[in-house]
C-alpha cells in the first residue's frame, strides 16, 4: 500500500489544476502519487469515490489516513507539509474566487446567445451527457443507496442543464443568467482583482504563495472561457472578451505564472 499522498485529479478540471500547481511548486517529482478520475465520464459519481469525497469533486487528496476534499484543504495540506515555506492564503480572496458568482466552471459552460450556444454545444452536451449517464448508472448500484438524495439532486440539476444544451427547454432565462455571470467575472477582473495583485511577481512574493495556486488556476480557466487556446493569445482573448485593454498588473501576473515550470507542466493546453 502506498505511503505517498494520493492526489485525485483530472486534466481538464480547473480546481484540480490549482492543487497540481501547488504540488509542482512545493514537491519533487515522485513525492506524490496521482490518480485520474475522469470527470467527462462521471467517474467521480461512483459510490466508491463518494466514500472518499461526499461532494464528488476534485481535487481530492488521500494522505496520512485522511481525505482532504476541497481545493483549500488540499493546497493548505501541501503548504503545511512542504519544506519550502510560502505565504499562506488570504481567506477573503479564497472565498471570492470560489464563490458561485465567479464560478469558473459556469464561465466555461455559459452561453449568452444562440451563436455562443452553438459554439459550445459539443463541449456542453458531451460533458453534461457523460455526467448524466454516469449519475443514472451509479444511482442504481447497491452501494449508492446511502447517497440517494445526492444522486436525485444531481440527476435533476444536471439533467435540466443538459436539456438546455440539447435545445429541449427555453434558453431565454439561461441567456440572462449567463450575461449576469459573465458581467460578474468581467467586473471582478477589471476592478477588485487588481487590489490583490502586486505590480510584479506573485501575491506570495517572488514565488507563488497559497493564494496564487487558486488564482492562477482561476485565471487560466477564464482565459479558456473567453476563447484563448494557448498562453500567448490569452491577453488578446481577454481584451476581446471584456472589451477593454487588460490592466498592466494582470498582464504582468499572467506572464509570471506562464513562465513557471509548474504552470507549463500543469497546462500543456489551456482548460
Amino acid at each position: 500500500m502506498s505511503t505517498k499522498p494520493i492526489l485525485y485529479v483530472f486534466g481538464a478540471s480547473v480546481w484540480s489544476a490549482a492543487a497540481e500547481l501547488a504540488a509542482a511548486e512545493l514537491f519533487s517529482e515522485g513525492d506524490i502519487e496521482y490518480k485520474t478520475v475522469n470527470l467527462m465520464e462521471g467517474e467521480n459519481f461512483a459510490p466508491s469515490f463518494i466514500k472518499k469525497n461526499p461532494n464528488a469533486t476534485l481535487p481530492t487528496l488521500e494522505a496520512e489516513g485522511q481525505f482532504y476534499t476541497s481545493t483549500l484543504e488540499v493546497t493548505s495540506y501541501f503548504v503545511k507539509k512542504a519544506s519550502t515555506k510560502v505565504k499562506s492564503a488570504n481567506p477573503e480572496l479564497i472565498e471570492i474566487l470560489h464563490a458561485d458568482n465567479l464560478d469558473p466552471n459556469t464561465a466555461l459552460l455559459l452561453f449568452r446567445d444562440d451563436d455562443e450556444h452553438k459554439a459550445k454545444s459539443e463541449l456542453g452536451t458531451g460533458f453534461l451527457g457523460g455526467r448524466q449517464a454516469a449519475l443514472e448508472k451509479y444511482s442504481v448500484h447497491p452501494e449508492a443507496e446511502p447517497h440517494k438524495s445526492f444522486y436525485d439532486e444531481r440527476i435533476a440539476a444536471n439533467g435540466a442543464f443538459l436539456k438546455l444544451y440539447q435545445g429541449k427547454s427555453s434558453k431565454d432565462e439561461f441567456f440572462a443568467k449567463s450575461h449576469s455571470h459573465f458581467n460578474n467575472i468581467a467586473t471582478f477582473f477589471k476592478g477588485p482583482l487588481l487590489s490583490y495583485l502586486p505590480e510584479s511577481g506573485f501575491i506570495g512574493g517572488k514565488i507563488p504563495g497559497e493564494d496564487d495556486y487558486h488564482l492562477g488556476a482561476w485565471l487560466t480557466r477564464i482565459a479558456a472561457s473567453v476563447g484563448a487556446k494557448n498562453k500567448d493569445d490569452a491577453i488578446p482573448a481577454f481584451e476581446k472578451g471584456f472589451g477593454e485593454r487588460v490592466p498592466a498588473k494582470i498582464v504582468s501576473y499572467w506572464k509570471a505564472w506562464t513562465e513557471r515550470p509548474s504552470w507549463i507542466k500543469v497546462y500543456p493546453e489551456l482548460h
